[in-house]
């Protein structure tokens, strides 16, 4: 798992989650639509970095995905430890889809990440 550590340095949007992330870059969304988000996207140098939680895999899987106006770019993606997956596929009643990372998971990524425990 030591291949997060190269994104030590990146500063991580941990609120970030995809819808948030489709309304705040796609042209037709760029409009704070959750209050979250008061600046507007002004470029293409203007960009997220953040993970998503994708259930459609067998087993799930997180991605570090770095977004700007252009598009998205998928840095890393891992499979999720077995516990952290069970309990999140719970957590979303089994439903498939694409989502923000919940405590739990944003833990181990820290500890992945950061070496912090």
């Amino acid at each position: 798992m030591g291949q997060l550590r190269r994104f030590k340095d990146l500063v991580i949007d941990w609120e970030m989650t995809p819808e948030d992330a489709v309304a705040l870059y796609l042209e037709w969304g760029n409009n704070g639509y959750r209050g979250g988000y008061q600046n507007a996207v002004r470029s293409k140098t203007d960009h997220s970095n953040y993970f998503v939680v994708n259930t459609w895999k067998t087993p799930p899987t997180v991605t570090l995905v770095r977004r700007n106006s252009d598009g998205a770019e998928e840095l890393v993606e891992l499979p999720l430890p077995d516990s952290l997956a069970r309990d999140f596929v719970t957590s979303v009643h089994g439903h498939k889809g694409v989502y923000g990372v919940n405590e739990p998971i944003r833990q181990w990524l820290e500890r992945e990440i950061f070496g912090r425990s």
